[in-house]
């Protein structure tokens, strides 16, 4: 969702995260400022304005219709989008944990028995899981972590791809790829 609302205007994105822009005008020679009425905008406040209903517009037409009954009372994108947080990762406590239990899920993780390297690959993907709860593990540690749950069968290929390969450089899908041959 990130990502599309950053491809269709990039600064709807800080409508989402900062809370609409409400113009403002000074209130005579004092050093206080207060709302525009609607009639006093200028057509550049008209289109800032406009963001925040450009945003909540994206939220809503990407969204089903149980999650739009949870969000139908929200003024602004950005509630729009913190209810949305809520309901899909919880509060911060409820994502701390989640991120603990995926992370101790990700430090037992292992290959099974007769399991294939795409099997395995695709239980892998709970790095994807913490990855959408903003806990990034460096590329090269994921690798490693695959090299290192391999049975001792394929220590030989383990030994050759570390040596002809530059774990730096190697991806994911690459080092599966080579794993596969």
């Amino acid at each position: 969702m990130h990502d599309f609302i950053m491809a269709e205007d990039f600064e709807l994105s800080d409508v989402i995260c900062d809370g609409p822009y409400i113009p403002t005008k000074n209130v005579r020679d004092l050093p206080l400022t207060m709302p525009k009425t609607k009639k006093e905008y200028t057509d550049a406040d008209r289109k800032v304005v406009e963001k925040n209903f450009r945003a909540k517009k994206i939220l809503v037409y990407g969204i089903g219709l149980d999650e739009y009954n949870r969000i139908s009372a929200c003024q602004s994108a950005k509630d729009i989008w913190e209810a949305l947080q809520t309901t899909y990762e919880g509060t911060t406590q409820v994502k701390k944990s989640k991120i603990d239990m995926l992370t101790t899920k990700y430090e037992l993780f292992r290959m099974k028995d007769n399991e294939s390297i795409q099997d395995m690959h695709t239980r892998f993907t709970i790095i994807n899981e913490l990855h959408s709860l903003g806990e990034v593990i460096p590329r090269n540690n994921l690798l490693k972590k695959i090299l290192s749950i391999l049975p001792s069968s394929w220590e030989s290929k383990v030994n050759a791809i570390t040596e002809a390969k530059d774990l730096q450089e190697l991806t994911i899908y690459e080092l599966v790829g080579n794993l596969k041959n």
